[in-house]
């Protein structure tokens, strides 16, 4: 498929030595190493700010500094959805308590969340002020004042820079469904359909992401990087073997048509799982046989599933696969998305029966 995997996918790969892991590889679009996609994110280390944060954010979460009024990013932002932590992608703010308050800054009468949000006096300028900062990752956000409108009369002046917008639309793929609820009380989109997510690694995930878009149930599929100890990890990075991450693919079903069984079904026939570190022998973790469940009811089924298996008699080595706890997913680079169909032709590592 990609780095060592020639033979997998049937496609010839530069090595990684000379441009990276995947064809091209200067050509594709990457992911910035700051973009924040999932609110579950651990905060961007202390010792990698100045390196992840671009010199603005830096600036403003890191040394309190101010951006310029009505030249940023969001002061007339008028799109629903949720602003979050440029630092640690906690929900801070939200676009139905944004107003207009003439001042040049983003400006809500309210946070998402009280307890993310940390008041401390400023006696910085002359003056005394009411300073906010993220609690999670003590991100320096700007002052709350109280000429805001009822009923708090609050207004929380933030700088754009130290937020990142999530539009409504993205809100569910970006890892924030559980923020969608006010969105849905105020009539801006309908009651989402109760869906379950697993996330599974088997080798190949642009072929375990064809194969289980393929079944009756599944709603969506994603490709991307998860169980590693490196936030917000590239291709290269991941291809580097010194992230820990795994190549896997989040699978979003609804469990009235497929239940979570029938998933690991097609996991365990899509793979050799008893290598654990290897596939088609390519050895390396990122091809790792694994099952990330995200509740106590999947880790029950996958390790019940997973005895079965391996007493089947089917292999004739003990079943390896990892039955863990399902850490952040990032959603690989676009051009990896869907791979099989953009790319037709290739070998998509279909079921093994």
């Amino acid at each position: 498929m990609k780095c060592h995997v020639a033979q997998l996918c049937g496609i010839v790969f530069l090595s990684l030595l000379v441009q990276g892991c995947s064809p091209n590889s200067h050509a594709q679009p990457k992911v910035a190493i700051n973009e924040i996609t999932m609110k579950n994110l651990k905060p961007i280390p202390l010792a990698a700010r100045k390196q992840m944060l671009e010199p603005l954010q830096y600036r403003v979460t890191q040394e309190a500094a101010t951006e310029p009024a009505f030249a940023n990013a969001y002061w007339d932002n008028h799109q629903p959805g949720i602003y979050v932590d440029v630092v640690s992608g906690k929900p801070l703010f939200s676009s139905l308590d944004k107003f207009d308050s003439g001042c040049g800054w983003p400006s809500f009468s309210k946070p998402v969340d009280d307890r993310e949000i940390v008041q401390k006096t400023d006696h910085s300028h002359g003056r005394q002020r009411t300073e906010v900062r993220s609690a999670t990752a003590d991100s320096h956000l700007g002052h709350v004042f109280d000429d805001g409108p009822g009923p708090t009369h609050l207004r929380y002046c933030i700088n754009s820079a130290s937020l990142r917008f999530i539009p409504l639309p993205e809100m569910a793929a970006a890892g924030y469904a559980d923020e969608l609820a006010p969105f849905v009380k105020a009539g801006l989109i309908a009651a989402q359909p109760k869906s379950e997510t697993a996330i599974f690694a088997g080798g190949c995930f642009w072929g375990l992401q064809e194969t289980f878009r393929q079944i009756p149930g599944v709603v969506k599929t994603t490709v991307g990087y998860t169980g590693g100890t490196v936030p917000n990890p590239t291709y290269e990075m991941v291809c580097s073997h010194t992230t820990g991450h795994a190549e896997a693919v989040q699978v979003v079903f609804d469990p009235a048509k497929l239940r979570y069984e029938q998933r690991l079904d097609v996991f365990f026939r899509s793979h050799d799982p008893t290598t654990r570190d290897e596939q088609k022998d390519y050895a390396v973790a990122q091809y790792r046989s694994a099952i990330f469940y995200t509740g106590e009811e999947q880790q029950q089924t996958a390790e019940r599933v997973k005895t079965q298996v391996d007493k089947s008699g089917k292999w004739k080595l003990p079943v390896a696969t990892q039955v863990t706890n399902a850490s952040v997913f990032y959603p690989a680079e676009e051009y990896h998305q869907d791979y099989y169909q953009k790319n037709a032709g290739g070998d998509s590592c279909r079921l093994r029966n």
